[in-house]
């Protein structure tokens, strides 16, 4: 072994190793109080490009899920409105039924029917979310991920004004109105109802499983394994203090050189 005064090389060595030594432990105990692996681009620069295109994705699928409950509350206020459409032209139906019967008396029957038929007439007229008429035959288009879903209840009710009109005359006439094709479509418009939401349900629970997955991957790359990085930590802690010692010891070797002088 040599003996310098001017560069101790062994004490740079250690010096070296206690410095990668103290890295490697702030790296482990930053991991524990962040919670995250990245902390930085530097720390793993595709795993942090891979997770924050997914991060974005989730937004982006998020508004789609926020969407899709926008589309199935419109569907949901249009099917309520609908239910006692078909109700009430149950009950004109019976009343109708009970005309028939020449001991009834046909204008409390025709009163009857004027006033159903202009409930009818508020529920297909008023019913609306945020100002916009849910029954109007007008095309509504909601996000759901690669494409949009497309409501149109209104289309689905078709034209039923003259029927509509006659029975809100509460004359003899509204009596013996066929309200048949009326009936016929407002069970087409529930239908029609039924058969959108279940493609919004689908679209949801596709959307929520995309979530699910990409939020599992984005925690594979940013959130820290614990055990592991205390187990770093501990031990780096221990090893800065061995090397500190071992860097103070060698620090001193050049002391040896006194001893030629004696």
């Amino acid at each position: 072994m040599s003996f310098s005064v001017n560069t101790n090389l062994d004490a740079l060595t250690a010096y070296n190793a206690l410095a990668k030594v103290n890295a490697e432990t702030t790296k482990a105990q930053l991991r524990l109080t962040t919670l995250k692996r990245i902390n930085q681009v530097a720390d793993d620069t595709s795993g942090f490009k891979v997770g924050k295109e997914l991060e974005a994705e989730n937004m982006k699928m998020q508004a789609q899920l926020a969407n899709i409950s926008s589309g199935k509350n419109w569907l949901s206020t249009g099917e309520s409105a609908l239910m006692l459409v078909n109700d009430k032209l149950n009950q004109i139906a019976a009343k109708q039924e009970d005309a028939k019967d020449p001991l009834k008396d046909s204008t409390s029957l025709q009163n009857d029917i004027q006033t159903l038929a202009n409930e009818i007439d508020s529920i297909l007229s008023n019913t609306k979310i945020n100002g916009t008429d849910v029954l109007a035959d007008a095309i509504q288009s909601f996000g759901a991920g690669a494409s949009t879903v497309q409501i149109n209840i209104g289309g689905q009710i078709g034209d039923n004004s003259t029927s509509l009109t006659a029975l809100q005359a509460g004359d003899a006439g509204s009596l013996t109105e066929d309200i048949s094709t009326f009936q016929d479509n407002i069970k087409t418009a529930l239908g029609y109802i039924g058969n959108t939401t279940q493609t919004l349900d689908s679209r949801e629970e596709y959307v929520t499983a995309s979530i699910s997955n990409n939020a599992a991957t984005i925690s594979r790359l940013f959130d820290a394994n614990i055990a592991l990085e205390q187990l770093s930590a501990t031990k780096g802690q221990i090893g800065g203090q061995i090397g500190t010692a071992m860097l103070a010891q060698l620090n001193t070797q050049p002391q040896n050189v006194l001893s030629l002088f004696r």
